[in-house]
């Protein structure tokens, strides 16, 4: 038996970071977004109890550092599946780069394993569980728009955003998020408005959206990796609507409400940066069909 589960990427439309936890996690508030930017995983079943990681991409492990993996190995070991898997990753979205590949594909095997092993776990089920690996699969697992809060891992479903085109831009570097939050000074930092994000997507008002993009990382990622900053730079020069960095980056997208706009900065960038993807904005939650 086969299933191929497909695990888009996401971007932040917001985020906000508001203190340093005792458990040394951070609490933020984060407005994210699914986009038609996805790896896909074929999930085969095995009759021998093991767990194997396919990919011909070499940044992606094969073993227990796989987010993929841990997700396979966590339900298994919960609900005593004796059965195996195979795990074949097919990457698009580019590795380390904000936009939650790694957690996209573990919420994917989830829902994945979920099925071909009969689990029969709801997506609430599965979003718990996925909090166990990292603090963005549970908003993967469901996919959509959501605001995130607590570490991550509280979910409270949005309307989906205005439809428009995000024009993404990854250099050719990785950035640590742990580093990123290591280093972040909430004194005296610009934090966004989040509930202004989330009238503006409810009512559908894309020119609001555009105004109140905002990401409290950047006060730290744009300084480590000027690059960064020129790419944001370049974005906005060809004419993108408005311009965030996601996650902690090094990503950064910009909006573009209109055909001609998007090709004018797809086309720019293409010649400034290595990796650049135009793609939509996916509205929908994930089910379990």
């Amino acid at each position: 038996m086969k299933l191929l589960v497909k695990a888009p990427a996401k971007i932040n439309l917001s985020l906000d970071v508001l203190h340093k936890r005792d458990d040394g996690y951070h609490e933020v508030e984060m407005i994210m977004t699914t986009i038609d930017l996805a790896d896909r995983l074929e999930l085969t079943l095995l009759e021998k109890d093991e767990i194997r990681i396919i990919s011909h991409n070499r940044f992606v492990p094969d073993d227990h550092r796989n987010l993929a993996y841990q997700a396979a190995m966590l339900l298994k070991e919960r609900f005593q599946v004796k059965q195996g898997a195979s795990i074949t990753i097919e990457k698009m979205i580019p590795v380390a780069a904000g936009l939650a590949g790694g957690s996209s594909d573990a919420a994917a095997a989830l829902r994945g394993l979920n099925k071909l092993w009969n689990l029969g776990l709801s997506l609430d089920e599965l979003a718990v569980l996925g909090a166990e690996i990292g603090s963005d699969v549970s908003f993967c697992v469901y996919g959509g728009t959501a605001l995130a809060t607590g570490r991550g891992e509280m979910i409270r479903q949005l309307e989906a955003p205005p439809t428009c085109w995000v024009i993404l831009a990854k250099p050719f570097i990785g950035v640590s998020t742990a580093d990123v939050y290591r280093k972040l000074d909430l004194d005296g930092v610009k934090h966004p408005q989040t509930e202004a994000m989330i009238q503006a997507i409810e009512n559908d008002d894309y020119e609001k959206v555009c105004q109140h993009l905002e990401n409290v990382l950047e006060t730290v990622t744009l300084k480590m990796h000027p690059e960064v900053a020129q790419i944001k730079d370049q974005m906005k020069r060809f004419g993108a609507d408005a311009v965030l960095m996601s996650g902690s980056g090094p990503t950064v997208f910009g909006l573009a409400h209109h055909d001609s706009r998007m090709h004018r900065v797809y086309n720019g960038l293409r010649g400034f940066c290595d990796q650049v993807f135009a793609v939509r904005m996916l509205g929908e939650r994930h089910t379990l069909d």
